[in-house]
């Protein structure tokens, strides 16, 4: 890696600064290592994609906004079903705030999944009157059904029983570990044939699922990062898009208008 001269700029304390030119010769050798990493995700595509399918030979119903529909149906007509286990348990006032932020993401690419033959929606254990009425506070339009009564997110790795998170441990991200909820994130993945048999492709948990997190991917190429060390614990910053504080610029911009007004 090409030397750079530190010069420290009043503004960004602790940051070196330098030349266009310096800059140039490390963003390049930046870009060599952004392309093995672009190569390594897609060898690792290639291999999930080659990932055996596991038959379902369960019978799943859900509680969805048209009535009870059969996994088999949640494919809308499509080949390819994408789920996302959204941690919203019975009793709940609201979903977690982690998996609201994932599921933000979601309307934008419904048109663009439905070209490429796939169909992406949020399954909760929550009854489905808890689930719409959440939805409709957060303003989104993806379909969410419900599993509750069905042993779809204990199968999927997504909910623990009482008596698994007493016993210290349980099988989420395929290992034995402590968890301390009864529910997890996850994304899976499913195919179903033309006879309409449903197979399971993929599921993904724990930090695999930040692939729906496009908000994250701006993150990483702004200045500050994700700026999450000096934090509690990750995503402590997060809250559900409609219970943020307005930050200083935003209540000063409003408070500019205002004056001009």
């Amino acid at each position: 890696m090409p030397t750079t001269t530190t010069t420290i700029h009043p503004r960004t304390p602790n940051h070196p600064t330098a030349s266009r030119t310096q800059w140039v010769e490390q963003r390049t050798a930046l870009l060599a290592r952004e392309k093995e990493l672009t190569r390594l995700r897609d060898q690792i595509a290639r291999e999930r994609r080659a990932l055996p399918w596991v038959p379902i030979e369960k019978s799943y119903v859900f509680d969805a906004p048209e009535g009870r529909r059969t996994l088999a149906e949640l494919f809308d007509g499509r080949s390819q079903l994408v789920v996302q286990h959204f941690m919203f348990a019975p009793g709940w006032e609201a979903g977690c705030k982690s998996c609201s932020f994932m599921a933000d993401h979601i309307d934008g690419t419904q048109p663009h999944l439905a070209q490429r033959d796939v169909t992406l929606l949020v399954v909760s254990r929550a009854p489905l009157a808890d689930i719409e009425r959440f939805r409709r506070r957060m303003g989104w339009q993806f379909k969410w059904v419900s599993s509750f009564g069905t042993d779809f997110n204990h199968d999927f790795g997504v909910s623990f029983t009482a008596e698994e998170r007493a016993s210290g441990a349980v099988d989420y991200n395929y290992t034995r570990q402590p968890f301390p909820l009864e529910e997890a994130p996850g994304l899976s993945a499913f195919y179903r044939g033309d006879d309409g048999q449903v197979f399971h492709t993929y599921s993904t948990y724990g930090r695999g699922v930040e692939l729906m997190m496009g908000t994250y991917d701006f993150l990483d190429i702004a200045p500050k990062g994700r700026d999450e060390d000096d934090l509690g614990y990750t995503m402590e910053w997060l809250r559900h898009h409609d219970r943020y504080e307005r930050t200083a610029v935003e209540k000063a911009s409003t408070a500019s208008c205002c004056a001009r007004g």
